[in-house]
């Protein structure tokens, strides 16, 4: 096909799929003429991979460039690929700021509390992960922002979210599983984290709804319906 048709197949311009080439996200198309390339189906598969990745998980063409060399180096285990695509989606706290100690070696992204308390979550829960990993710096943040605003005892529940996650984790790499190519895999990861997070958090509101009916709304039994649904809303 013609760069006019698989513009047309993927909904990206003729220009940026001419940027993606030069920044070599994209192979280039097969020279048919001097001015003429053609392009196959893989081209429409990695374009929907580089859409996904920056639309739907939010990268910078920067980090999906790095997703794309992994995705290209056949050594690559499909484990770390998979971890390469998701640690690029969560922020990065790599600067030391973020409510980090201010003092030596021991500075970071959150208080030293909390990412002491990230490493004792993966030591006991027996997880494959690190403190230091994107995903444990942001977690360490959270908590500490937690403590911050005098809410440090929410760390009591953490185990609780934890079993919460680990089944829901298991419930995505199951789906994923059902997935060949590495470019699917990936985009898989990608739609299926970003957008299952945003369901998960609407799951998580609907929940409390309920949750706070049944531990706080029974007086209001009198109440129209609606209005104590948008009262008791989280």
């Amino acid at each position: 096909m013609r760069i006019g048709e698989l513009s047309r197949r993927t909904g990206v311009s003729v220009p940026t799929i001419k940027f993606y080439v030069r920044e070599g996200l994209l192979p280039a198309g097969r020279l048919t003429s001097p001015n003429q390339a053609a392009y196959e189906e893989t081209h429409v598969r990695r374009l929907r991979l580089i859409r996904a990745l920056i639309d739907v998980g939010g990268m910078s063409v920067a980090a999906v460039g790095e997703v794309i060399a992994a995705i290209d180096d056949p050594g690559r285990p499909v484990h770390e690929l998979l971890g390469e695509a998701a640690h690029r989606m969560v922020p990065r706290y790599g600067d030391g700021s973020a409510g980090g100690d201010d003092e030596g070696e021991d500075a970071g992204p959150g208080s030293a509390e909390a990412r002491k308390r990230v490493g004792t979550l993966l030591d006991e829960r027996g997880w494959h992960g690190y403190a230091e990993s994107p995903a444990g710096q942001a977690l360490a943040v959270a908590l500490t922002a937690l403590e911050s605003v005098g809410h440090g005892r929410f760390a009591e529940v953490l185990d609780v979210y934890a079993d919460a996650a680990e089944r829901v984790a298991r419930v995505d790499l199951e789906y994923v599983a059902h997935h060949v190519a590495r470019e699917e895999l990936v985009e898989s990861v990608a739609v299926g984290t970003a957008l299952g997070d945003a369901v998960f958090a609407a799951l998580r509101r609907l929940a409390h709804t309920d949750a706070s009916y049944r531990l706080f709304g029974r007086e209001g039994e009198g109440e129209d319906e609606g209005e104590t649904e948008r009262a008791e809303g989280v």
